[in-house]
């Protein structure tokens, strides 16, 4: 019944900000007609640098911002890529408290990492994605009438006649943060992520409360809520849930690796990579203390943070599964080599 609880707690908080972030980018797109998105398409090796910023933020932020452009198609499948290597997720936190000095070099380490390889994958890519969305998605923005999003007496005329959608939205979003305030879903303790988290929401509500009723209808209930929340939520709460029992069940601790990482490294740095792969930060913790512990190299807890991206890729998986399972390759494979060139440069 824990595993039940904390497993909701999580989703409901993963795909709440993640709609809220689609919500803000569809505002944003409509509002300028689409030329914000256009400026970063346009300007591909832009999109690299950019998804680096998003990727070295301590957190899950980053990437779930990521996931929320790339989706709309405003970033290509090379910038993805360089947000999820540059991103450890929330391991970033523990490593910067049990290794500070370390946590620096990593970081600087991952971030030109991941622009060497976004930029490479950027010559073959270009801004193109894996995703089968509407060619037109953004396009259609620049031939609507201009949104105007905040006019006084349509404001209380529509909160007077307020609509079942606008309603539970509002109601929603207030929920939300109400649990977000007093720790029962996010983070528990107050710092820059809950923070965080509280202005976009409220930026949220702010757009949810004030524009018109088309723009609800069309863009926020049609096309954000209606097409991806369902999906979003089922597939980040089985995905959670199923990563939970596992770990339960298997009992992945420090103490079971310790014996493994001190005779083989290869061994462990296939290890470090493969459980890179899962969605999900807690199991990459093991790495952290492991190499604190002096049981591993550097290489290869440089290694696992590649490959791994936190929780911030099980909107992906969610949204395109081709796309993650590509991403996650390329990761792996980047991570492979860099592991095995730190063995041989002897860190």
């Amino acid at each position: 019944m824990h595993i039940f609880t904390e497993t909701l707690k999580h989703s409901l908080m993963i795909t709440t900000f993640v709609l809220v972030i689609m919500m803000v980018i569809e505002y944003i797109t409509v509002k300028s007609k689409g030329s914000w998105g256009h400026f970063l398409k346009k300007k591909s090796w832009l999109q690299i640098f950019f998804g680096a910023f998003l990727g070295v933020m301590p957190g899950c932020l980053g990437s779930f911002a990521a996931v929320s452009l790339y989706s709309h198609k405003i970033i290509g499948f090379a910038a993805l890529v360089t947000v999820m290597i540059a991103t450890s997720g929330d391991e970033i936190f523990i490593m910067f408290a049990e290794i500070p000095q370390t946590a620096i070099i990593l970081t600087a380490i991952i971030l030109g990492v991941a622009i060497i390889t976004g930029l490479i994958l950027n010559i073959f890519f270009k801004d193109k994605t894996l995703m089968k969305l509407e060619k037109n998605h953004l396009n259609h923005h620049e031939k609507e009438a201009e949104c105007f999003c905040f006019e006084k007496e349509v404001f209380f005329q529509q909160l007077k006649s307020i609509t079942f959608q606008r309603a539970l939205l509002i109601v929603g979003i207030l929920l939300f943060l109400v649990f977000l305030t007093i720790g029962e879903i996010g983070p528990e303790n107050w710092g820059w992520e809950k923070i965080t988290f509280i202005i976009v929401s409220f930026v949220g509500l702010f757009i949810i409360t004030t524009v018109p009723d088309h723009f609800l209808n069309e863009h926020l209930w049609k096309h954000t809520i209606k097409k991806h929340l369902l999906k979003i939520f089922l597939w980040t709460f089985v995905a959670i849930f199923i990563i939970h029992l596992g770990m339960d069940y298997f009992k992945l601790t420090e103490e079971s690796l310790s014996v493994v990482a001190q005779k083989y490294f290869f061994l462990i740095l296939i290890v470090a990579v493969l459980v890179g792969i899962i969605p999900e930060s807690g199991p990459h913790m093991v790495f952290i203390f492991l190499f604190s512990s002096g049981l591993i190299p550097f290489s290869i807890l440089l290694a696992n943070s590649i490959v791994q991206d936190g929780h911030g890729a099980i909107p992906l998986f969610a949204e395109s599964k081709k796309s993650f399972f590509a991403m996650k390759g390329v990761n792996v494979l980047v991570g492979l080599i860099v592991g095995v060139v730190g063995y041989f440069l002897g860190f």
